[in-house]
Parts: C-alpha cells; sequence; structure tokens
C-alpha cells in the first residue's frame, strides 16, 4: 500500500516530476532476454505501477537502442538505381563495378568486397551506411535488415509496398550480385578443416538476398556467376539508351538469372547437406540431392533420335577424385554419349591394375588387357587379344604416353591382315609427354586424344532405373583383399596364382554373365552378357582358341551345374585352373569335376556381378 500511495501521490504532480517519480519506484530489470517486446521483471510489485508516465517508462526501458539514420541517401531521395554487391569470388569486378558506375548506379557493397571497390577508384557505400547498424556477431549479420531486404523485395507497382518502405526511407536495390562463401572448398581442404570451421563457412546472408531477389525477378536482377557481368551490363546498356526491345530482353534476362541463382543456391545446399551427414551420419542419407553441372551438350545419346549432355558432379565426394568426368580432351572430335561410357569403362578398368597396363574396351566390355613393363608391348598384346573388337575401340593406359608408344599406337597394323593400321575412337591416359602427344596427334584429325587423373572403382554409384534410383558403394575390391582358398586336389604355382588374380580382376569388369580366360599376366579371351553361364564360357574358349592351353579362367559368380556344363567344358578345353566366388549347391560337383580333369580350383567368397 504504501508503494501504491507514493505512485498516486506522483501522478497528482506536474509531468516532469511524473516521469522522475516513476524512475525512482520502477523495480528492478532482470538480465534476461525480452519476451513479446516486454521486459521481465524481478517481482511482482511491477503490477502496481499505474498511469501513463510509469507506463511509458517500462516502454522506454524495454525498447533496443534506435539505429543511427542511414548516412547515404536512398533511391528515393536520389533517383538513382542502386547495386548491392557482396563477393567471394572477385573475378572481373574492375570491369562491373566500372560498367555499373558508367550507367550511374549507385554501389552498396560489404568487407572486402566494398574495399576493393574503392581500390578499383568506384565510390561505393558500405552496408552499415546504409542499414544504420554494424556488422555483429563475428560476421554472421550485416545485411539481415529491413534496410536491405525492404529494398530488395519490395514490388515497384504496388503502392503499398513503396509507401511502406518510403515511410522507413529505405530506397529500392534494383541489382543484387553476390556469390558465396567457398564452403567446398573450405571442407575438401587437405587437412579437412574442424567441425566448427566448416560451420563458420556456411553462408546464411548471401542465400537469403540471393533468394530474396531472385524471387522478386520481376524487377531485380540477380548476378551469381562472373560470367553473367558482361550480359548483364549489355542488358542494362540497351535500356539506358532506349534501344527497342531493351526492356523485354532485361525482363527476360532477369528470368534466367533467377533460375541461375535458386540453382546455385540449391546445389550450394546440397554441399552443406552432404557434408553435414558425412559428420553426423552413416550410409545412405534419408534424403540426398546430387548438384550436376553441365559440362557439354553432345549431339545425341546412345541414338541419334535421343537428345543427350554431359554432366559433372559437383559433390564433395568427387572433389579431386579424378576419371573421365574430369578429363582434358587434347585432340579429336566432340565426345559423344557412348564415348563417355566407354572411355569410363577403359579408364577404370586399367586404372584398376598396378602394374604398367593396357586396355582396350569395346561397348563398355574390355576386349583386351595386358600388363607388362614396357607399354608397347602391353598395348601390342591388348591388340591381340581380340583385333576384331579393338578395331574402333578405346585404348587406356595407366601409365603417360610418351614418343615411342605414340608411335607404336599411330603404326600398328592389325594381327589380322598385318596391313590395316588399327583405327580407334579414344586414347586416355594420365599424361603425354609433349613429343608424345604430338605424334600421336599425326594419327587422325578425329583421334580424341583425353587426359585424366588415374581413377579406379571407388566413391559411391548412382543408377538410374524409372522414377527411381539405385545407391551402392563402387565395386571397388580388389584381389588383394580377397582370400583365394584352393578347393582342389591340385595346388596351385605361383604363376598360376598370380593369373588367377589377374584373370579375377579383369572379370569385374566385364558384363554378367562374365568369364575371363588369361594367361602371363594378358587376357586371352572374354564372354560377357550372356544369359547362361556356358555360353559366356564357350565364347570365352573360343576366343582365347589354341592359347586356352594351361590358361587360367575366372567366373564372376559360381557355377551351377559342373559336370557336361561350364567346368567340364573348361577343363576339357585345356584350362589348367578355375576361380570362382563358390556357394552353390552343387560346389563339390565343380571340385570333382576339377579332381577328376587334374586342374586346380580355388573360391573367394566373393562375387562381382555387373549388369
Amino acid at each position: 500500500m504504501a508503494c501504491m500511495q507514493r505512485v498516486q501521490k506522483s501522478v497528482a504532480a506536474r509531468g516532469d516530476q511524473q516521469v522522475a517519480s516513476a524512475v525512482a519506484i520502477q523495480p528492478r530489470i532482470s538480465a534476461k532476454p525480452l519476451l513479446a517486446g516486454r521486459p521481465i521483471v524481478a517481482d511482482s510489485s511491477a503490477l502496481l505501477l499505474v498511469g501513463r508516465a510509469a507506463r511509458q517508462q517500462l516502454k522506454a526501458t524495454a525498447a533496443p537502442p534506435a539505429p543511427a539514420p542511414s548516412s547515404m541517401p536512398s533511391k528515393a531521395m536520389t533517383g538513382k538505381p542502386r547495386a548491392l554487391i557482396s563477393l567471394s569470388d572477385k573475378t572481373n569486378l574492375d570491369m562491373l563495378v566500372k560498367g555499373l558506375a558508367e550507367l550511374g548506379i549507385e554501389i552498396i557493397s560489404t568487407g572486402g568486397t566494398a574495399t576493393a571497390i574503392q581500390n578499383a577508384g568506384v565510390p561505393c557505400a558500405k552496408v552499415e551506411d546504409v542499414t544504420g547498424f554494424p556488422e555483429m556477431l563475428d560476421g554472421r549479420v550485416k545485411t539481415l535488415h529491413p534496410a536491405v531486404h525492404g529494398g530488395i523485395l519490395a514490388v515497384r507497382d504496388k503502392p503499398e509496398h513503396m509507401a511502406a518502405i518510403a515511410q522507413h526511407n529505405i530506397g529500392t536495390i534494383d541489382l543484387v550480385i553476390v556469390n558465396l562463401y567457398p564452403f567446398r572448398k573450405t571442407v575438401t581442404s587437405d587437412p579437412a578443416p574442424p567441425f566448427e570451421v566448416g560451420v563458420e563457412n556456411i553462408d546464411i546472408g548471401g542465400p537469403a538476398m540471393i533468394r530474396a531477389a531472385a524471387k522478386n525477378m520481376a524487377h531485380v536482377a540477380v548476378v551469381v556467376d562472373p560470367a553473367d557481368y558482361p550480359q548483364l551490363l549489355e542488358a542494362l546498356r540497351g535500356r539506358q539508351a532506349g534501344a527497342e526491345g531493351a526492356e523485354a530482353a532485361l525482363s527476360d534476362l532477369r528470368k534466367k538469372l533467377a533460375w541461375k541463382a535458386f540453382q546455385h543456391c540449391s546445389s550450394y545446399d546440397a554441399q552443406v547437406s552432404e557434408w553435414l551427414w558425412s559428420q553426423v551420419g552413416s550410409g545412405p542419407a534419408p534424403q540426398m540431392t546430387v548438384p550436376l553441372q553441365l559440362a557439354q551438350a553432345l549431339r545425341y545419346g546412345e541414338n541419334p533420335h535421343q537428345a543427350a549432355a554431359f554432366y559433372t558432379d559437383s559433390s564433395l565426394r568427387e572433389y579431386n577424385a579424378g576419371g573421365v568426368a574430369t578429363s582434358v580432351v587434347h585432340w579429336g572430335k566432340e565426345m559423344s554419349y557412348n564415348n563417355y561410357l566407354d572411355a569410363d569403362a577403359a579408364y577404370q578398368c586399367c586404372c584398376d591394375y598396378s602394374e604398367p597396363t593396357c586396355v582396350i574396351v569395346k561397348h563398355t566390355n574390355p576386349c583386351g588387357i595386358a600388363s607388362r613393363g614396357d607399354l608397347r608391348e602391353a598395348y601390342r598384346l591388348s591388340v591381340r587379344a581380340d583385333p576384331i573388337s579393338a578395331f574402333g575401340g578405346i585404348v587406356a593406359f595407366n601409365r603417360a604416353v610418351d614418343a615411342d608408344l605414340a608411335r607404336e599406337i599411330r603404326e600398328f597394323r592389325s594381327p589380322q591382315d598385318n596391313e590395316t593400321k588399327m583405327f580407334y575412337e579414344i586414347v586416355i591416359a594420365p599424361g603425354y609427354t609433349p613429343e608424345g602427344l604430338e605424334v600421336l596427334k599425326g594419327k587422325s584429325k578425329n583421334l580424341r586424344i583425353l587426359e585424366a587423373k588415374p581413377r579406379a572403382p571407388s566413391g559411391l554409384s548412382l543408377r538410374q532405373v524409372a522414377g527411381g534410383w539405385l545407391w551402392q558403394d563402387a565395386d571397388s575390391l580388389s584381389p588383394e583383399g580377397i582370400s583365394f582358398k584352393c578347393v582342389s586336389e591340385a595346388q596351385p604355382t605361383s604363376q598360376q596364382l598370380e593369373d588367377l588374380k589377374f584373370a579375377w580382376r579383369a572379370v569385374k569388369h566385364v558384363k554378367s554373365n562374365a568369364i575371363t580366360i588369361a594367361k602371363d599376366g594378358r587376357l586371352l579371351g572374354m564372354g560377357s552378357g550372356q544369359p547362361n553361364r556356358v555360353n559366356s564360357v564357350r565364347i570365352a574358349i573360343e576366343k582365347a582358341a589354341g592359347e586356352v592351353q594351361g590358361a587360367v579362367l575366372a567366373s564372376d559368380a559360381f557355377f551351377p551345374f559342373s559336370w557336361g556344363d561350364s567346368v567340364e567344358i573348361a577343363c576339357k578345353a585345356g584350362v589348367k585352373a578355375i576361380v570362382h566366388p563358390g556357394g552353390s549347391l552343387r560346389d563339390q560337383d565343380a571340385i570333382d569335376c576339377c579332381n577328376k580333369y587334374g586342374v586346380v580350383l580355388l573360391t573367394t567368397g566373393v562375387r562381382h556381378f555387373r549388369h
């Protein structure tokens, strides 16, 4: 009651005394966050405060300090268009800002970008001059302010929007030129950064501005790619000059740039999501987005009536992984859809071998493989394995091509007639000597010469089916990671064991049902893609011809039958050692058959289906 009486007396006094009295009896405010715009008080006596003066004083205490008015005139005052520029990638920044300045466009910028613009001799205002609010929270909050987003998002032909921003002295922003923190570069660096560093490189303000500008594409142009600066400046100059159709052209450009901006943010978010899942999850993520970048529009797909294109994968897992997708085409015709498929099959197979190796592929199946210290000899042996299939194929090496090897490729004649020069679609290798490259160019103006970082099967494999995708680890299992168990009476020699490993490595690159026959570090014959295994065995034996005697055979899956079937056919043909996964109900038949013919039989417990 004493408190109430003091307040009532204060209300009866003069106005300036009212405020003083209210301050004198105001309860202590606790240092807690504000809730719904009101302070949280330490005791309930605050409820006893009455009178207009007391309420006004509490409201003044609860409100945050008002920002200082902008030191830069708004567009409403100057009548000039404005551009907001905030860049991590400052490529061609000088050209951009000088072009904008010539067009009379005022520039607002942030941090290091503002400094770079000023160093280029172009005036610009800093964002804090526009917002009247300093950068805070270690840079986490810079542009997240109504003075920025109101200027971007206001719909120019809605009077209520324009009245709202005018009431708060917010000028419109007509161009938003932003690219994002280099998140991918940061999290893929070696050594990998701490988790906290990755988190701090997740851009917040940038995507917010990009999305806001893209949404308001009817009035705002958003640019996320320096490659688009010339087109933007050209469109702006055309409009300023009053060129016919310039306004419509600029409108169309804004829409295209908006699409690109949303896609840019989508790819960025996909990389952030992928990285976070790698930190907190395992196995297949409940949801995933794969960021793809158009590398090339192709003439057609597998057949001329099918449209096609080639995209590179910007996922973090593909960073610096090598392979055909990031290869350099030094020479030759434009790559086709089928070229990419065949080159990838050849190079992954070749890079799966650690010894100097040549692989020749036709329709994604290896028709020739040989490992030799001399790559020229490896090349010759690969051709001889199946010269008919090798003609028009793809040749891959896992070592650099020098001038001697290049001359061998250029001049080698088909073993079929020893006259016809071998023709190839592609040669791919991890490198070329300068002379080797020049020699190889002389083979044909159409020969595609590719250089790619080596890549054996690794990483994630995605494959499309109608309405969905299949996710699996790549088949990266090598013979070194497998236990070869001899289940026959005959034991393998050291040479046979090496040949069995060679054939086993090869068979995983052949389409199922797959059979390979090999000897002395080279493929003699293979059977691929047959609905039944026995036909694949017959084809492989036919291709190996007389060299099948004393050779070894590998099967990508177990033999369901042996007597009068695959195993006995191979034994009768002269095969001396066989390797297969095992696991059939009739495995004993395979063992008994090999024992009858004195053939070595090994099992691996591992299957290598390839569909």
